[in-house]
């Protein structure tokens, strides 16, 4: 474990931050696609977004197996998850609560846990840091939560992902949630949304 010094701090009001990144995160699933900016981390250990950082804070514990892409794993990064967070951090992204991928490299959704019909929650949510996000341009998200369409442009993602997604909503109850990061921006897919290209 790296020094105490090297560790980059949390949120500097744990409790009521932690709250308002919890609540950010369920108003983005409840909207699926609409943006929202976490400014509560100053700095987060490289690579990981501030964004990323953030939700782990808020939503990763003990109880919570998380899975870091390769391409993403760091010493800072794990050393700032395991001692703020206290998860384990396991390198079978099927047994993971929480994973992080990048949106370049994002493994086949089908490769993580998808729940079962008794316990659809017990499935996986993916955190993909993107290249970017932008409202009112890009994919046309339709389903719960929004009220007509919304529209949302997603940046660095590698082709395939979105004949996947399909394929994910399919298993509802069951399926993976995505919640996608740009920077301090946040925007959240829950399993229940169709996603059409232009």
């Amino acid at each position: 474990m790296a020094p105490m010094t090297d560790i980059k701090p949390g949120f500097r009001d744990p409790v009521l931050d932690s709250q308002a990144t919890f609540r950010a995160v369920l108003d983005a699933m409840a909207r699926p696609g609409r943006l929202r900016t976490l400014a509560l981390l100053e700095d987060a250990p490289a690579p990981l977004a501030p964004a990323t950082a953030a939700v782990c804070l808020a939503l990763v514990d003990q109880d919570t197996p998380l899975w870091i892409a390769p391409d993403l794993r760091s010493q800072a990064a794990e050393t700032f998850l395991k001692f703020h967070c206290g998860c384990p951090i396991v390198d079978d992204r099927a047994k993971a609560a929480f994973a992080i991928a990048s949106a370049a490299k994002l493994p086949s959704l089908g490769g993580f846990a998808i729940g079962d019909d008794a316990y659809p929650e017990t499935s996986t949510t993916v955190i993909v840091q993107t290249g970017g996000l932008a409202a009112g341009d890009g994919l046309t998200l339709s389903g719960p939560g929004i009220e007509d369409t919304h529209r949302l442009a997603v940046s660095g993602l590698r082709s395939g992902v979105w004949r996947e997604w399909m394929e994910n909503g399919v298993l509802f109850p069951c399926g993976i949630d995505l919640i996608l990061v740009d920077g301090a921006t946040l925007a959240a897919l829950p399993r229940t949304t169709t996603v059409t290209e232009a």
